[in-house]
């Protein structure tokens, strides 16, 4: 059997763990041949593919990034699309599909075997933690320990200029990463896109903290909206999904915080340094084993499923399941860590 892999939408830690465990499984047990995609899925609508074989992912478990590479390419966006996508499968002689990748990647790999028949197996991947049919994505946990060193580190010049610090951390419409991170780094507001926020209440809080003598950090989710507003947004264009490009409610609320209470105020936006770098040892750990059950699903003929962790088991789930909802933050959980703010 000869199977393709790919690794679309934003890089994340990990994706190389999954692409050796794959490989390594599937040639040394089963045999199989293995044909990589470049570059998301522009890689099988322009035929761009190259040769996977164990040399080729050898040593790259504690690399960032994917030695596929990836994009945002939507194929029902593009001029015949799919009917490209279907001949470089028949050319290549791939029999069948693994899909690396998130919400849309993997939406895209669900409707192509729904709609079109192609044989697919998806691996959840995004730092942003918001598939609903996996306790956890990998990837996420890396950009957590990332987000979570860079609070640590602005503590220090916070208390040094006794000034507030906002930091600006990514998830787009879920706040799993500045929830987890503002808790393990000590953050006096986390701000998250599933609880709209009182920037009055965010100013008490600033306010509270000063008066102990203590330099506040507010940690915001990029997503994260106002009471009595919408999206803060430096940039209103539309990715290929139709999705905005999320970024700028830091820097908007660092500037209410200093017109509302006096303090000097300053923002930190951690952007892109939190999809880069090695991974986590959990990230590893889970991608690699994400890996080895997604290459048995092909074996077996097991298609239009998604592998998924359930508790300490890797299980398999429809790929129409794994992408029709967002997993967000309960508001009950949320609720555990206010005692912390202010």
């Amino acid at each position: 059997m000869r199977v393709g892999v790919l690794t679309g939408g934003g890089d994340c830690p990990g994706l190389n763990a999954v692409i050796r465990a794959i490989v390594r499984k599937g040639v040394q047990e089963y045999g199989h041949e293995f044909t990589g995609f470049r570059d998301g899925w522009r890689g099988p609508i322009e035929g761009h593919a190259v040769p996977l074989d164990i040399p080729a992912v050898r040593g790259i478990l504690p690399r960032g990034g994917t030695i596929l590479g990836s994009s945002r390419t939507n194929p029902y966006q593009e001029d015949a699309g799919v009917e490209r996508i279907r001949e470089t499968l028949a050319r290549q002689r791939v029999d069948a599909l693994i899909v690396i990748g998130g919400e849309d990647t993997l939406g895209v790999a669900a409707r192509l075997s729904a709609e079109e028949g192609v044989p697919c197996v998806g691996v959840p991947k995004t730092i942003d933690n918001d598939l609903s049919a996996t306790d956890y994505t990998f990837g996420f946990d890396t950009a957590v320990g990332i987000a979570t060193e860079a609070i640590d580190r602005l503590h220090t010049t916070a208390e040094s200029h006794m000034r507030v610090l906002v930091v600006e951390v990514m998830g787009r419409h879920a706040g799993w990463i500045a929830l987890h991170s503002g808790l393990a780094g000590g953050a006096n507001a986390i701000l998250i896109p599933e609880q709209r926020f009182d920037v009055e209440q965010v100013c008490a809080w600033v306010t509270s903290r000063f008066r102990a003598s203590y330099a506040p950090i507010v940690v915001v989710a990029e997503g994260a909206m106002p009471k009595d507003g919408d999206l803060v947004l430096k940039d209103e264009s539309l990715d290929s999904f139709g999705h905005v490009r999320l970024s700028g409610v830091g820097e908007w609320l660092a500037k209410q915080i200093e017109k509302r209470t006096g303090n000097e105020a300053r923002t930190t936006v951690l952007g892109h340094v939190q999809r880069g770098g090695t991974p986590s040892a959990f990230d590893r750990w889970l991608a690699t084993r994400f890996g080895l059950h997604a290459i048995d699903a092909v074996h077996e003929g097991d298609h239009g499923v998604m592998v998924a962790l359930r508790g300490t088991d890797i299980v398999r789930v429809p790929l129409a399941a794994a992408t029709e909802k967002l997993k967000t933050v309960d508001p009950k959980l949320y609720e555990e860590v206010g005692v912390f703010f202010g």
